[in-house]
């Protein structure tokens, strides 16, 4: 079992960024490759970004292609978003997750509240 946790959202005005945090319960953490997902209201939730285990190979979302990016510090147990140029549309609660080796993301965090609004 692997609990994760999210920190770092908040409101930011358009234009602006924001780093999220997702840091995992157990020194196994190197052993998932990591996603991190958005929920708006009303909506389903969508994919955003990927990266491995190693933290080589990365993947995002066409919606947020150059203007968020995913990184990984596994000495520190811990997954990032760093989320630039952010716009309303962005506004979404964020849930970080961790993904074992058939593929299926396992764990999940409770998510995080990103709200972009002037």
């Amino acid at each position: 079992q692997v609990q994760l946790v999210e920190s770092g959202g908040g409101l930011v005005q358009p234009g602006g960024s924001l780093r999220l945090s997702c840091t995992a319960s157990r020194r196994t953490f190197s052993s998932y490759a990591m996603g991190w997902f958005r929920q708006a209201p009303g909506k389903e939730r969508e994919f955003v970004a990927a990266i491995s285990r190693g933290g080589g190979s990365t993947d995002y979302a066409d919606s947020v292609k150059g203007r968020f990016t995913i990184s990984r510090d596994n000495a520190k147990n811990t997954a990032y978003l760093q989320m630039n140029s952010l716009k309303p549309e962005d506004t979404a609660v964020y849930y970080c997750a961790a993904r074992g080796f058939t593929g299926e993301y396992l764990y999940w965090g409770q998510g995080t509240q990103v709200t972009v609004s002037s």
